[in-house]
């Protein structure tokens, strides 16, 4: 393995590593202390605004129903979200934020947009496009993975 790979793998791993370790510790913050990381995804992909469905978030989240419904259980009952029926097909579910939900992703949404700001805080104009390049590579190496496990 060259140095160069050798230094984006030990980059990549300890960032993939602190993302996750550090979030959840800046997100979830004495006011937001009953939720988890996992639940702040949740909250994340519901987003602000009008309700969504529950197969809509399942999917943007990658997780099966069930795992959302469980999730969705949780954060209904500790008041972050709510659950409807939609008017225009009583057998849709739709769950939206309330104003404790809201609050929560704004403030996660605060947090995303300091972590961009220290991303690029250095970078010029010209370097941005290309980071942007690399982090959609390596979203489609994450969701086509599984896929390609053969080598292929």
């Amino acid at each position: 393995m060259s140095d160069t790979y050798r230094t984006i793998n030990d980059v990549l791993v300890e960032l993939i590593n602190n993302i996750w370790e550090l979030e959840g510790n800046a997100v979830i913050t004495d006011e937001f202390k009953d939720i988890t990381n996992n639940d702040m995804h949740v909250i994340e992909a519901i987003g602000i605004g009008k309700g969504k469905n529950m197969s809509a978030v399942a999917k943007k989240l990658n997780i099966t129903l069930s795992s959302l419904t469980t999730a969705v259980n949780s954060l209904v009952r500790k008041a972050y979200v709510e659950r409807q029926r939609s008017s225009e097909d009583r057998r849709i579910v739709e769950i939206r934020l309330t104003e404790k939900g809201e609050k929560a992703y704004l403030h996660h949404e605060e947090y995303h947009n300091q972590m961009i700001k220290a991303a690029i805080s250095e970078m010029s104009p010209e370097e941005i496009p290309i980071l942007v390049k690399m982090l959609k590579n390596l979203k489609v190496f994450f969701e086509t993975y599984g896929q390609n496990k053969d080598g292929n």
